[in-house]
């Protein structure tokens, strides 16, 4: 696989949720868009649980000049989410249903690099749940949250 090349659902798909988010790890796929977009990346895994990291930036700003509240959102339901697909087998994936969050730090390009760590809370057949903590280097909090989150599995035809 060229480590260049974006990951499809099927080379994806093909893997555990595990596999799967290890080969990202390790660069053996490119990095989804949204992390280049956001300014953030997988830097952790293990069987329910991820951590990313990003840095935010003046291009994230909401006209009070503080990072948009929806950069942390995402920062968090990734953390959840793929935290939850870590637990899942081959052929199966995800979708959120819901993630709330709670911010309770405003959020600064000068902040410095936060951490988004997310660690499944319960998993049934259908629905899993996780929660995350954005942190920054000195480990205060900036926002927590929790996601729900449907599992996917492809449909067996007939």
């Amino acid at each position: 696989m060229d480590k260049t090349a974006p990951a499809s659902a099927a080379d994806l798909m093909a893997m555990s949720g595990i596999e799967a988010m290890r080969a990202l790890l390790a660069g053996r796929f490119a990095p989804p868009s949204i992390s280049q977009t956001m300014g953030f990346r997988l830097v952790e895994v293990d069987h329910g649980y991820a951590a990313f990291e990003g840095e935010p930036s003046d291009q994230i700003l909401n006209p009070m000049g503080v990072v948009h509240g929806g950069w942390a959102l995402t920062l968090i339901d990734s953390a959840c989410g793929a935290a939850g697909h870590t637990t899942l087998p081959a052929g199966a994936g995800y979708g959120t249903v819901e993630t709330k969050v709670n911010f309770v730090r405003a959020i600064t390009p000068a902040t410095g690099t936060l951490r988004a760590e997310g660690r499944v809370l319960a998993q049934g057949r259908t629905i899993l749940t996780a929660e995350a903590k954005l942190t920054d280097a000195q480990g205060r909090l900036y926002a927590h949250g929790t996601s729900t989150c449907m599992i996917l599995r492809s449909e067996k035809k007939a």
